[in-house]
């Protein structure tokens, strides 16, 4: 097994149609207006930037990202991402009942120094911080479709 590859899951009920949602969930730069944990998007230009992300461990992760997919017809937007973490993230968003199922997949290599000589000590930790992030994103869009 390597202790350095994580694949997240993570699957959000929100209380608006699909296309309102891919409407923020493409806006990237916007994030940390809703998402506390995502501190910092600078954009490059419009395929791609930087993210600065932190949670509850003391450190942030910086990643590069850049734009692999975006039919926000077909619900899908989806990166690719270098930097502390490297790999890809995906959100599928989909009808569901009177709002939207978003169903966001990550898969990563650690690249961060620090984490990858924690990794086997670290795992559970790691994998709770990320479950606490993205809780706090989904209650932070959550609100903010409502307040639209």
């Amino acid at each position: 097994m390597d202790w350095n590859h994580y694949r997240f899951v993570s699957i959000w009920d929100l209380p608006a149609p699909p296309r309102a949602v891919c409407a923020h969930l493409e806006r990237v730069e916007q994030y940390p207006q809703w998402w506390p944990q995502v501190r910092e998007v600078t954009l490059a230009d419009d395929a791609g930037g930087t993210a600065r992300i932190r949670s509850l461990l003391p450190y942030d992760l910086v990643m590069t990202l850049r734009e692999r997919r975006r039919d926000v017809p077909g619900g899908v937007l989806e990166v690719t991402l270098t930097g502390d973490l490297e790999g890809w993230a995906r959100w599928t968003v989909l009808p569901h009942g009177s709002g939207s199922r978003a169903a966001y997949e990550q898969e990563v290599v650690v690249r961060r120094t620090l984490m990858r000589v924690l990794a086997v000590p670290g795992r559970a930790v790691f994998r709770a911080n990320h479950a606490l992030m993205m809780r706090a994103g989904r209650r932070g869009l959550a609100a903010r479709l409502e307040a639209v």
